[in-house]
C-alpha cells in the first residue's frame, strides 16, 4: 500500500506525481490554472491538511485541494509573478508566507486567512544584485518555539529576522563571518532540547547561532567537505536536533553529497547515495507522517528515495526535467491518467 503521494516540482513540466511509491508517474491534466508545462519552484503542505498542496509557480501561487490533481491560482497582488518560495505554517495552515523573485521583483507576502487577503511585508529588498541579476527569495523558516519569530533569506539579498510575526523584519547578514554572506539558500530553526539553534546555509558556508542571530559560528563548505557549493538544508517536522544538508561542486554541478547532522549542525556525516548524482541535490523533503521516508532531487532530474532516514537510498527509474522542489505528503491520491484525481486518506 502506498504511504502517500510523491510530488516533484519541475521547471517545464509543472508538478509530476506518484501515488504508488514511484512505480508510475503522472503529469497534470489539461484546462487548469497551472499548465502541465509550467515552471514550479516551491511546494508546501501543512501536516493538519495533507491533501492541500501549495505551489509557487510562474503564474503566481497555486493551490490544490486534492493532492495535486486539480490546481487553481490563488488570487493575489502577485498574480502573474514568479513565486520562488511558499511556506505554510506547520501550526496554522491559514498563515502562509510567499516570496517572489527573478524575473519578477523579489517581495515577501503574508496571508493569515489562507489567501483571502495579503500583506506586503515592508522590508527593503534590493532590485538587483551581483550574483544572479535579480534576487529570488529562496529561504523561509518558522521558529517552532516562538510563533512570533520568523526568518527569510534571498539569493542574493540578505538574511532577515522578525520578532513580530512578520509585520517587520531586520536585516542581519552583516553579522555572518565570511564573504558571500548575502547569498542565503536555506534556514532551519531547531528547538535542540531547550538550547535553540538557528542554522543558515549560504552559498559557501553553514552558520549556527545560539542567541537568535546576534552572533554566529560556522564552517566553510570547501574546507569541511571538499565541495564548495552548499545548497539544501532541511529538517523533518518536529525535529529537535536532526537536519540534512546537500553540497556540490557547483550549480548545476557534476556531483553532490547528502549529509546528516544529529547534533544541530555541530557535526556532519555523509550519507551513502546509491549512485553518484548527476548534478547538485536541489531539494530534500520528508513524509510528515514518517520522517524516515525521504526524497532528494537533483537539479538535472535524478530523484532518490529513502525509507530509513537516509541510511540507504534508491534512485527512481523515472528521471525528470529540472527539479526545483520535492514533497512527500501522507495523503494518497487515486491517480488515473487523463482523469481528475480523487483524494483518499490512508
Amino acid at each position: 500500500m502506498s504511504t502517500g503521494t510523491l510530488l516533484v516540482a519541475t521547471v517545464g513540466q509543472a508538478v509530476i506525481r506518484s501515488a504508488d511509491d514511484g512505480k508510475t508517474w503522472h503529469r497534470l491534466g489539461l484546462g487548469q490554472d497551472l499548465e502541465f508545462d509550467a515552471i514550479t519552484r516551491s511546494l508546501s503542505v501543512a501536516p493538519s491538511a495533507p491533501e492541500v498542496i501549495y505551489a509557487g509557480t510562474d503564474v503566481g501561487l497555486c493551490v490544490s485541494h486534492d493532492v495535486g490533481g486539480k490546481w487553481t491560482r490563488v488570487d493575489s497582488p502577485f498574480n502573474g509573478e514568479t513565486v520562488w518560495k511558499v511556506a505554510v505554517d506547520p501550526q496554522d495552515p491559514q498563515r502562509i508566507f510567499v516570496g517572489t523573485g527573478a524575473p519578477s521583483r523579489a517581495v515577501l507576502w503574508r496571508t493569515t486567512d489562507a489567501g483571502a487577503s495579503w500583506y506586503r511585508v515592508p522590508v527593503e529588498i534590493p532590485e538587483f544584485c551581483d550574483g544572479v541579476s535579480k534576487p529570488r527569495l529562496l529561504a523561509f523558516a518558522y521558529d517552532p518555539t516562538d510563533r512570533q519569530q520568523v526568518w527569510f533569506g534571498l539569493e542574493e539579498g540578505g538574511l532577515f529576522h522578525s520578532r513580530d510575526g512578520g509585520d517587520t523584519f531586520t536585516r542581519i547578514d552583516d553579522r555572518l563571518l565570511w564573504d558571500y554572506n548575502s547569498d542565503i539558500h536555506n534556514i532551519v530553526v531547531l528547538p535542540n532540547h531547550g538550547q535553540k539553534v538557528i542554522v543558515v546555509v549560504c552559498v559557501n558556508a553553514v552558520y549556527r547561532s545560539l542567541d537568535e542571530g546576534a552572533t554566529w559560528t560556522g564552517i566553510i563548505g570547501a574546507e569541511a567537505f571538499g565541495l564548495y557549493y552548499v545548497r539544501v538544508l532541511n529538517a523533518p517536522q518536529g525535529s529537535e536536533d536532526t537536519l540534512y544538508l546537500s553540497i556540490s561542486d557547483g550549480t548545476p554541478g557534476t556531483t553532490s553529497k547528502v549529509l546528516v547532522s544529529r547534533d544541530a549542525a555541530q557535526s556532519w556525516e555523509v550519507l551513502p547515495l546509491s549512485q553518484q548524482p548527476n548534478s547538485c541535490v536541489w531539494a530534500i523533503a520528508f513524509n510528515p507522517a514518517n520522517p524516515q521516508q525521504m526524497l532528494a532531487g537533483t537539479k538535472y532530474g535524478h530523484l532518490f528515495t529513502s525509507e530509513n532516514g537516509g541510511l540507504g537510498w534508491q534512485k527512481q527509474w523515472r528521471e525528470f526535467s529540472e527539479i526545483a522542489d520535492v514533497l512527500w505528503t501522507p495523503a494518497v491520491a487515486q491517480i488515473k491518467a487523463g482523469h481528475k484525481s480523487v483524494v483518499t486518506h490512508k
